[in-house]
């Protein structure tokens, strides 16, 4: 059956595979954009819905390549259903899930099921990343063949680093063969010992062993080598440290296939959340001192980091209210990050709009080996439309997602999703999920 023709009116494009950024009405039709036009030729013909976007900047649907949506084995802390919901409310297109649920996504019929169950929803494409190794225990390589086969697009076991430098080595080269990124947890467990948070006066005024940017700068220095000895393609998840920046600007300037991503918490908060044992800013990486966060924002507004990811982490209100050593880590980001995004790099820190949004589009497509998603005639219709004039106050009991466990609560945060349309069909209209 044929799907509704919907009309888009009065928004400015914001393309980064095309750099267009332009006003221009927009057509589509059974789920394809149909072709751009100028503003008002649309406007009351007739034919099919008209949305009207006034003053919006209308993107390609933004790409996640870190969430957590537990399902299957932690169903109690988030399904497949309220990720979708909350990635729809986010603008979020593209969900790339990471193996570390209940149930480790280290085998084919878990990957599958993944996919599967995100199909039938429709609210959002999931992309699953497999485990690097079984059971995310570091000790022995999956069946990294059959995990590719049955739809994983990437590899890692996020959560818990790969210690073994010769199983890395191993892995690497397994991932290369295959055409796929091994994306890196990059943490030495020796190093850290049982710290809680980022090491420095916040720490120590607290009482709290904290873990040293070392910690993650050592293994990112270890991996980059093995990657330009390997030939294979490396991504470091949620990098949060000055030094790893330095190692990442090492890495591109030798040539090596290496890239890196931030998440909107790591730019936007620093340990000074923590004051109070606030354990809603308690996530690994740990929030870090003002000098690192400005230098990973910095990386992000000059392409260095090319990916800005969420590390979307739902936990309960029970499992947060624990003493500090015993919460969890983790942060509820699906439906606030383009917002912070927004804010913190566009607003407050003077980016192209263009520019940072790419870190949601073109950056995660080329680290997948995706073509980029693209508002052009004939491609599929995956959008959002965001708001620069709409001001909100993060409120995590209004999140879809099962997840509240935000320290962003209370925060006036400018532009904010306001329409999301995958495959042609609306799925978010004025922060209302449809799905």
């Amino acid at each position: 059956m044929a799907m509704a023709t919907i009309r888009l009116t009065g928004a400015t494009i914001a393309d980064p595979a095309t750099g267009v950024y332009a006003p221009h009405d927009l057509w589509i039709t059974d789920g394809i954009i149909q072709g751009l036009f100028p503003v008002g030729e649309l406007i009351g013909n007739g034919e099919g819905r008209e949305i009207h976007l006034d003053g919006c900047v209308l993107a390609p649907g933004l790409t996640d390549l870190h969430a957590h949506l537990r399902e299957p084995g932690g169903e109690e802390n988030e399904r497949i259903l309220t990720g979708l919901q909350a990635a729809a409310a986010g603008g979020f297109t593209t969900i790339c899930t990471m193996p570390n649920s209940g149930v480790k996504a280290d085998n084919p019929e878990v990957i599958r099921y993944i996919k599967e169950k995100a199909a039938e929803l429709g609210l959002a494409e999931v992309a699953p990343i497999a485990a690097v190794t079984k059971g995310l225990s570091g000790v022995e390589l999956s069946d990294m063949a059959s995990l590719y086969e049955a739809g994983a697009v990437a590899f890692s076991d996020d959560g818990m680093p790969i210690v073994s430098s010769a199983l890395m080595e191993c892995a690497l080269y397994a991932a290369k063969e295959l055409g796929l990124v091994l994306i890196d947890h990059c943490e030495d467990p020796e190093l850290k010992r049982d710290g809680l948070m980022h090491e420095g006066e916040v720490s120590r005024e607290l009482g709290l062993k904290g873990i040293s940017a070392v910690s993650e700068a050592s293994p990112i220095a270890r991996n980059i080598l093995l990657a330009q000895k390997t030939g294979a393609k490396l991504h470091i998840a949620h990098i949060s440290t000055k030094e790893g920046v330095s190692l990442l600007a090492y890495a591109h300037r030798q040539g090596i296939e290496a890239s890196a991503e931030a998440t909107p918490h790591h730019l936007r908060l620093t340990d000074q959340v923590l004051r109070g044992y606030n354990t809603m800013g308690k996530v690994s990486p740990p929030l870090r001192s003002e000098d690192h966060r400005q230098a990973v924002a910095e990386a992000v507004r000059d392409g260095l980091i090319s990916c800005i990811a969420t590390d979307h982490a739902p936990w309960p209100a029970s499992a947060k209210s624990l003493p500090f050593g015993q919460a969890p880590n983790g942060i509820s980001g699906l439906e606030t990050a383009l917002a912070v995004a927004w804010d913190t790099l566009v607003i407050q820190g003077g980016m192209a709009p263009i520019d940072m949004l790419s870190r949601f589009v073109l950056g995660p497509a080329e680290v997948l080996g995706r073509t980029p998603k693209s508002i052009t005639p004939g491609q599929p219709a995956d959008l959002v439309a965001i708001d620069p004039r709409a001001q909100k106050i993060v409120d995590p009991q209004c999140f879809y997602s099962m997840g509240k466990n935000s320290p962003l609560a209370g925060v006036p945060l400018r532009g904010w999703p306001v329409l999301t349309i995958y495959q042609g069909r609306v799925v978010m209209e004025k922060g209302i999920v449809t799905g």
